[in-house]
C-alpha cells in the first residue's frame, strides 16, 4: 500500500477515519480526532492500517439526518405544550 501525507485511512480492525501526517519506512505517523473533540496523534505500524475513501455524501446524509431528528423532537415538544394547555382548560 503506497500512502502520503493527506491520506485517509483506518485501522484493519475499524474505527474512526485517520489522516496520514508522515510515512517512515514502516512506520505512518497519523493524525485524528476523537468523539469529544480531542485530536490525537500516534505513530502506527502501516501493516495494521488500510486505505479508505471518504464520500462526501454520507456527511451529507448524516446533517439531514440531524436536522431531521431535531425537527420531530421540536414537534414533540410543540404537542407536550398542547397537551399541558388542554389539561388546564380541562382543570
Amino acid at each position: 500500500m503506497e500512502l502520503k501525507p493527506g491520506d485517509v485511512v483506518m485501522l484493519k480492525s475499524g474505527g474512526h477515519p485517520i489522516t496520514v501526517v508522515e510515512i517512515d519506512e514502516d512506520k505512518v505517523e497519523c493524525l485524528w480526532m476523537g468523539t469529544d473533540g480531542d485530536v490525537f496523534r500516534e505513530t502506527l505500524p502501516l501493516v495494521a492500517l488500510e486505505s479508505t475513501e471518504l464520500d462526501p455524501e454520507d456527511d451529507e446524509e448524516e446533517d439531514d439526518e440531524d436536522e431531521d431528528d431535531a425537527e420531530e423532537e421540536d414537534d414533540e415538544d410543540d404537542d407536550d405544550d398542547g397537551d399541558r394547555k388542554k389539561k388546564r382548560k380541562a382543570a
